[in-house]
This record gives C-alpha cells, structure tokens and sequence, in this order.
C-alpha cells in the first residue's frame, strides 16, 4: 500500500492496475485524530488498528467509513464469539448463516423459504412511525433480494407503562407505521406479539421478520466478481437520512439522542412495490451476478459486503449516485441509509438488459462503478480519490475487530432462587385473579393492533379466521402450508437468560407443533442492553447457551438473524434481555392444520403435560401480587420435547379437535381463549396435589390443552403413555360460561368485553 493515492479516476473505463502517485482528495483531508475516531464511536485501539491496516492515518472520510462497518450494528464485534457457537446445519438448509441475506430452508415441492428478523429499536424511539415503517421496509429488502418473493409479515414489539402518554405516543407511531407501509406494499402480516413492562419506557424494542417464497436454484447471492462489470445502484435517490444509523444503533439512548433524528431513514412503500417487482424481473433476465439490499450503512456496506466475499474490488464514482439534495458529500453518500435502494452487480455487455428492466418501472438504475480484481474499494468524487480501503478489512470475518467481553452474574438472579411459593398467599378471590389476567394488557387480545394491519392481501393467511397457536401461510397449488411463529417471554429471560431463552425456542415450537406442523429452523433478534456492561452481558451469554441446546433438541438450526445491543437509556438502565425467536415450521399437509378454539359441546377437555406448584414469573405474581423478582417457570426440555411428541402424533391421528398451549396467563387464559371463538364454554376441576392458584394461572411449562373427538381418548392415553408423559382429563366443553371446581367464574360474555377491549381503551 502507497501513502500518495491518485486524484483524478481515468473514467467509466478505469481498469485496476497500480495506482499512479498523488494526492488523496483534498475534501477528505481534514485532519483527522484519535479524538476524532473517538467521536465516531470508535476506541483508540480501533484507531491504532486501521491506521495500521492502511499503512497511514485515514482521512476523515476512511475513518466515518471503518465507524458504521466497525460498530456494533454492522460488524457484531461483541457477539460473533457466541453467535458462532449456535447451531447452523440442519437437513433442510440452503443458505446458513452468514451465507446471505437471509436464511434459506427447503420446504419441498421445488420450493425454498428465505426468512428472517431483523430490530429497528433505536429510530423508532426516536420517530416511531418512520422507525417502525422503514424496518418492514429494509427486512421485505433483504427477502427479495435474494430472488425470493415475500408472502407474509410479523413483529414483536415492547413498550413501556400503557398508561404513560409517551407509551401511547410510540404504540400508536409504531404501529401505524407497521400498517402503512406493510398494507402499501401489499404483504399480509400474519402475526406478532405485543409486550408491556415499565424497562422499555425509553427503549421500546420493534422487532419486523418477512419471510419469502423461491424456487430452490433461483435465488441471487449478494456476491461481486467479475473484473470490468458494471455496478448500478437501483431504487429511490440518496438523501441525508439515516446517515451514521449503523452507528446510532450501537450507543445508548440518552436525553441528547433527539439531535440524532437525522440518522432515522424515512421510508417509501410504493417505491418499495415496484423496487420489488423490478428486482424479480431483473432476476429473470440472466444479467444479474449479485444483489444486495442497502441497509445499515448504506453504499459503503453493499459494496464492502459484496466485495469482501467475491474476493474482488470496486472502483466507485460517488458523483454518479443519484441524490436528493444538492452538494451532499462524499461520506454523506456512503453513509447515507436512504431507503429502498440495492446496490446491483451485472454481466458486463448485460447493461441495457439492466437498464430496460428499471426504467420499465421507473426507477433510478444508475452504473455507479466497476468491479475490479484489487480487493479494494476506491470510492471517487469529482474525479479525486476520496477513500481506499481493503474490503476484507470492514467485514465480520474479515479485519473487524473481535471481542471476548467479560461477563458476571448480577446480584438479582441469586436473589430470585430464595423466592418461594409459600411467601405468597392464595388470594380468596381466584375470579378477581381471572378477570386481572384476562384484562390485562399482556394477555388482553391485541386486536387494537392488528385490525390496523391487513392480514388478508394476497389471499395466503389461513389464520385470521380460524385461530391457531402459529399463523398458517397458503402454499398454492401445494398441500403443504407454513406455520410461522415470533416468541420471547423476556421476563423469564431476565429471570434466567439461559433457561428463559431455551424456554423462547421451545413456546415457538410448541405453537408451530399445536397447528399442525413440523419445526423447521429459527431466526432470531437479540436485543440486550450495553454490551460494556458485565450483567448485561452474562445475560447474553446466557440466552445464546439457551438457544443454542433448545435447537439442538428440536433440530431447529439457526439461520441468521440480528444483535441488537444499546437498549437501554442512561437514567433507566437496561431493557429486559430480549433474544426474540422467529420460527418457521411445514405443515406437511393442510389437513393436520389445528385451531386453538372449542367446536363442539360435550368433548373431553385434557392437559398434556405435567402440572405444577409452581407460580414463578408469571404475569400473575408479578402484576397481581407485584413480586417482581422469581425465578423463571419450571421447564425441563426433555418433557417439553415428548409433551410435542404426542400432540403431534394425536394431530396427525385424527384425535384432536382443538390444541391450545398454556401460556402467558396459565392455564385459565388458555381454556378461555379456547372457548371465546366459538361462544363454547368449559367446566373443569382442578388438580388435588397442586395450589389453585398455581393450577390455574402458574405459567409452568411443557402443557397443552386439548379438545378431543369422541373415542379417541384410549389413543390419547396409549400416546402419552408412549412418550412418559402425563396426561389428565380436567373437564368438558359446553354451556356459556367458565366454572372450575362447580364454581361460575363468570359468563364468557363477560371475560370477553375486557379481553377485547382493553388494549384500545388504553390507546384511544
């Protein structure tokens, strides 16, 4: 490497060779210090390191660039130690993680099923709607990318106290900007979670997984080779938004972080449907070497990303990048996150192919640079060399930097093992607990939320109508269909990362196997507080060690997915740990589909699994007796693994007409959201060896509940008693109300008016 770099780029022709002695640019000359490193976010060592890697000091434009590819949010320099240790091989993978975009599973039929999940924590705290909006935008991007058309949406989303305006302000924002661009762009969304605790007050956590569908073999690597072919940069026109994003996603959330509202993207859902349509005709074509979404990082990750794994280079002409505003500068090109954008690598003589495709739908298709054969990019402006960076150097894998940060158990967990059951009274009054639960806004129905999105575009959604644990997605012209599920109970995480996390996998498999299919392979967003911060980061050592063995026994491998550190503010402290899991599952055939809800009168009621004494984290000791601190519920993986196995055996039997996994709020909430569909009430009895209040609204894991056909409960038993689980007939079907033990809890009518309509009644 040469100190002198050249000023002027011979042309569109520029052809790699040795560089010709000169000047760097003068507009990126600015002195430039470890100060300056500093306040981009960069430690001194870092600086050491890139001055080190160039062989000189980097200018200031070099150093912005080396800030959003070494921050956390780009280059996963605090995680990638344990993230290497979860689980990537599975029979049905096509693309592992890290490979591309997103994670690629064979669902047979010719078919592959790209998917993935992906937070947009830090904008949406600031301008929820524009935050939330431009996170569905960037994850359907990575989708279609790669080749795959997307078919179906969902989010899990965090907020803080409902009752707090600012709480009101950023559900209202957040969902909104969900709906508008999802219901624009017109892809259904399936499903989701919502979640209170007063730890996301400041932080809320937005959460946006797509998932897509391809032909195996027609998918599109974000991949650059190929000396002299031309590199286009595709979609809207570059703006000043979202600029250093990356890098406001890898620091705290303080009173000052307003001034960073220019780093939250502003998203365009119209343009984002015909960028769809024109990606896919583009494909089609055969003209197409690699694609790749512009994200985090803009123009500078694309090119380094698909550089470094083609093993090329790039010469580029930042001149040449259509712009929204007047004079931008060179770094402010490269580091901008404008929205639906995607850096195209095409066969060189296939130009006009390119080109065709993208005025058709009228958009910007631009030749923005060449690719070479030097490893390095060399990004021109005017004609005068701005930047010069090996490409290898600012990827994961490549010259990021990697570390092992310590990690120690905070003083809370061990406290919480002293908890015990007995410290807690069984309250008089179990229907005051019942009608808590069923009101609350943890467990009260979320239609508030999803009315406002469209679950039915595109005619795929099997599932509003008829509810199940998982959302069931249509394969057309096929008898198989997918089930898809989001799932983190972060209190139990917080709780104990490691059996709270193995706990996350396990309800998203237990949902997906309750609906009838089979558990396929995970994506996963891991939102954690400051990864500086030794407590905080046990808690994420802990959650991966718990992925990583709950995977492992469902064979359900990891695809890729997204770390998101930082949520927390510097006057609130830390979030939740929150590891979301999205899940994909087949359902092999659409027969086996199974709804969470009572068909008929006077069908035995049984309970897969073992019940418990057992009340810790549950939404009924911490909201009702405001017991903050137990340990997570009890769960053993290797009962919760058999209890699947019967209820997918009694599925594909025949046995069940319904199948409905105990949850948050217990038992209770889960026979009452089973008979509210259908108006079908139930009369149980409890268990003589467990407390009541434990029975009906512990959150004990490894249970479903179940409404059989007539006859079939000898084969119900010989399955249970198969697998060494525990199986007990608890009560019928029938009537319009809840009684447990002869007692009338109540009528549905009147569990059903708080259950719907608490949620909006806090919103509105």
């Amino acid at each position: 490497m040469v100190d002198n770099l050249p000023r002027k780029s011979p042309s569109n022709a520029y052809l790699c060779g040795s560089i010709p002695d000169s000047t760097m640019s003068t507009a990126s000359a600015t002195a430039v210090t470890v100060e300056t490193a500093k306040q981009l976010g960069l430690l001194p060592e870092e600086f050491d390191k890139i001055s080190s890697i160039l062989g000189r000091t980097p200018n200031f434009t070099e150093l912005s660039i080396y800030s959003v590819m070494w921050s956390e949010h780009c280059s996963y320099k605090n995680s990638i130690v344990w993230l290497k240790t979860l689980p990537k091989d599975g029979p049905h993978m096509l693309a592992k993680a890290g490979e591309e975009n997103a994670g690629l599973v064979d669902i047979g039929d010719g078919l592959g099923c790209a998917f993935k999940i992906e937070s947009h924590n830090h904008p949406s705290a600031l301008e929820p709607y524009q935050g939330a909006a431009t996170g569905v935008g960037g994850i359907n991007r990575d989708i279609f990318t790669m080749g795959a058309r997307p078919v179906a949406q969902l989010n899990s989303l965090r907020f803080g106290d409902p009752k707090l305006e600012k709480t009101k302000w950023l559900v209202r924002g957040v969902v909104k900007g969900i709906g508008d661009y999802g219901n624009a762009f017109g892809i259904p969304t399936v499903g989701g979670e919502v979640f209170f605790d007063d730890c996301y007050n400041v932080n809320p956590l937005v959460n946006a997984m797509s998932v897509g569908l391809v032909k195996v073999g027609e998918t599109v690597s974000a991949t650059s080779h190929g000396v002299g072919n031309p590199v286009f940069i595709v979609g809207s026109s570059t703006g000043k938004d979202g600029i250093h994003g990356a890098a406001f996603a890898s620091k705290d959330i303080t009173e000052d972080s307003a001034k960073d509202l220019p780093a939250v993207q502003v998203g365009d859902p119209f343009q984002e449907k015909l960028l769809l349509e024109a990606t896919l005709e583009v494909i089609r074509t055969g003209a197409v070497v690699g694609m790749q979404d512009m994200g985090a990082a803009g123009i500078t990750c694309s090119t380094s990303e698909m550089s470094a794994k083609g093993e090329s280079g790039m010469v580029v002409w930042l001149d040449k990048v259509p712009t929204r505003q007047a004079n931008m500068k060179d770094w402010e090109i490269l580091l901008s996150e404008s929205q639906e954008r995607m850096l195209v690598i095409a066969h060189k003589g296939r130009e006009a192919d390119v080109l065709r495709v993208f005025e058709k739908w009228d958009l910007n298709c631009v030749q923005i640079g060449e690719v070479t054969d030097t490893g390095r990019l060399q990004y021109y402006m005017h004609g005068e060399l701005v930047a010069d960076i090996p490409a290898e150097s600012l990827v994961l894998g490549g010259g990021a930097p990697v570390y092992h940060r310590e990690y120690k158990e905070p003083a809370y967990f061990a406290e919480s093992k002293k908890f015990q059951i007995e410290q807690v009274a069984e309250p008089a009054d179990l229907k005051a607990v019942a009608m808590h639960l069923a009101s609350h806004p943890n467990i009260a129905s979320k239609r508030w939320v999803y009315n406002q999105y469209d679950s039915m575009v595109g005619t795929v959604n099997m599932s509003t109508n008829a509810p199940s644990d998982a959302a069931i997605v249509n394969l057309k012209d096929s008898d198989k269909a997918l089930a898809l599920k989001v799932d983190c109970n972060s209190r139990y995480v917080n709780a104990d990362p490691e059996q709270g996390c193995a706990i996350a996998v396990a309800e998203a498999a237990r949902n997906i196997v309750c609906s009838g299919g089979e558990p396929s392979a995970i994506t996963n967003c891991l939102n954690f507080g400051n990864p500086y911060n030794p407590e905080v980061y046990w808690q994420f050592v802990g959650s991966i060690k718990g992925m990583g063995k709950a995977c492992l026994k469902f064979q359900t491998p990891v695809t890729g997915g997204n770390v998101s550190f930082y949520n927390q503010s510097s006057y609130e402290g830390p979030v939740f740990p929150t590891p979301t899991i999205g899940m994909l599952g087949v359902v092999t055939s659409k027969k086996h589909i199974t709804t969470l809800h009572f068909k008929n009168a006077d069908r035995s009621i049984y309970l897969i699994g073992r019940s418990r004494n057992d009340i810790n984290s549950s939404e009924y000791v911490y909201s009702y007796h405001g017991v903050k601190n137990t340990p997570a519920p009890d769960f053993d993986l290797d009962e919760e693994y058999n209890v699947q196995q019967v209820v997918k055996a009694a599925i594909r039997s025949g046995l069940l007409e319904s199948a409905h996994d105990c949850a948050d709020g217990g038992l209770f909430i889960t026979l009452l959201e089973s008979a509210m569909p259908s108006s079908i009430g139930f009369s149980i009895h409890t268990a003589a060896d467990v407390r009541k209040d434990a029975f009906l609204f512990g959150e004990a894991q490894s249970r479903v509940v179940v409404s059989i056909k007539p006859g079939s409960e000898a084969a119900l038993e010989q399955l249970a008693a198969q697998h060494n689980v525990a199986l007990s007939k608890i009560g019928t079907t029938g009537g319009n109300n809840c009684v447990i033990n002869g007692e009338d809890f109540g009528s549905l009518t009147a569990f059903q008016q708080p259950y719907e309509n608490t949620l909006g009644s806090l919103m509105n």
